[in-house]
């Protein structure tokens, strides 16, 4: 079994920034708006020699006014159903939560290990607050602060105990990577889950779905390869919100890292301004 942690927990409790944090890069978009990150994001970490993936998440709700919502919850299951442990994070700054209940019930159905992150204990007073989250029932709550990493070292000594083995440092290199760029909505998510035969990117008719650029490994011809589904690129002068700037920007570092690319363009549409832009990268 691989070391696999995913980090969970409702909307804008702090997971992509201890994600960002524990694979030691800005790969997850971060934003104080909550539902920022909408798929499964994967990267590597390491702690003490032992290496393990780690799986970042949307916010886990439900009854909310985000159309994503059903979609999200999906891609975290399929996390808890992927990982050898959990990291459930909360908010010590917003405390216990109904929805944090509710949420503490679907982990336990996994019967994986778990691990309460407590984020945004910056202060010792803050820190204190923590003890509230034994109410959930689910083991030792560590306060942390994934803006400064405070108290993230005693979380990760007691996590890699449950690894069953010392991992791979990073099991994706050397194989060549594929990035399928394209406008808004041309279809490179759906593209992607066809040829992995899963539901690796949440699909809709919406322009900007994808926001992080997603890796995921692929067989073919008894070769692997890596698939970067990518957001879609606009020229700059029609980007105004700052989340789609920062999806713009992992979608052209994916193209500087890929070995090739796929320019997926809409039949019924061919030679618009914005695919020869594109091209012209």
């Amino acid at each position: 079994m691989a070391n696999i942690v995913a980090i969970v927990g409702r909307p804008n409790v702090g997971k992509s920034t201890f994600f960002n944090r524990l694979v030691e890069q800005r790969q997850a978009i971060m934003d104080d708006m909550p539902g920022v990150t909408r798929d499964r994001h994967y990267g590597y970490a390491e702690w003490t020699g032992k290496f393990f993936t780690v799986i970042d998440t949307g916010g886990y709700v439900t009854g909310s006014d985000d159309k994503f919502e059903s979609q999200i919850r999906q891609q975290v299951e399929l996390a808890l159903d992927e990982c050898t442990a959990v990291i459930f994070m909360v908010d010590c700054q917003s405390g216990l939560t109904g929805y944090d209940k509710e949420f503490a019930q679907i982990i336990r159905r996994s019967k994986k290990p778990v691990f309460i992150a407590a984020n945004k204990a910056d202060t010792p007073n803050k820190a204190a607050e923590a003890s509230e989250f034994y109410e959930l029932g689910m083991g030792e709550v560590f306060p942390i602060s994934a803006e400064n990493g405070s108290g993230s070292g005693e979380l990760l000594d007691e996590l890699i105990k449950v690894f069953p083995s010392e991992g791979v440092e990073d099991p994706d290199a050397g194989i060549p990577k594929i990035a399928i760029l394209g406008r808004p909505n041309v279809g490179k998510s759906s593209f992607l889950n066809v040829l992995l035969g899963t539901e690796r990117s949440i699909v809709t008719d919406e322009a900007g779905t994808t926001r992080d650029a997603i890796h995921s490994r692929y067989k073919m011809y008894g070769n692997d390869f890596i698939l970067i589904d990518t957001a879609g690129i606009r020229k700059k002068s029609k980007v105004h919100q700052d989340v789609e700037f920062y999806s713009v920007l992992r979608s052209l570092r994916a193209l500087e890292e890929s070995d090739v690319c796929i320019v997926l363009v809409d039949a019924l549409l061919v030679g618009q301004h914005n695919d020869v832009y594109i091209l012209r990268f």
